[in-house]
């Protein structure tokens, strides 16, 4: 399993929206993917604005190639989400997981 971690901040008043983007827009289409394997949004009040990070996890590169393309690490970004954030990265991280304890998050069949 691969972790893929991208980070970002907005506003207060617009991370909402962003969450709404990423439930609505994105979500659909890393669902559609062969290998993807999930996603959790989270989020911290910063001095900035809201700190936002979005960890997707894949059962492969290959999975990942066929949602970001060859560069893996560029970050997919639409333009709308874009427009609502006030920073964010434009390369993604990537990790193997090499341990899980406990009970992973959305387990309970949550689509939110």
């Amino acid at each position: 399993m691969i972790a893929r971690i991208w980070s970002a901040q907005a506003a207060p008043d617009q991370a909402p929206a962003y969450a709404d983007h990423l439930r609505s827009h994105v979500l659909p289409v890393l669902r559609a993917v062969e290998g993807y394997a999930g996603a959790v949004l989270l989020q911290r009040t910063a001095s900035r604005g809201v700190e936002i990070v979005v960890v997707t996890w894949w059962r492969s590169l290959d999975a990942i190639r066929a949602f970001a393309g060859a560069d893996i690490d560029a970050a997919v970004v639409a333009d709308e989400a874009a427009s609502l954030l006030t920073q964010f990265d434009q390369r993604a991280r990537h990790y193997t997981v090499v341990m899980q304890d406990g009970v992973a998050p959305g387990s309970r069949g949550d689509r939110t």
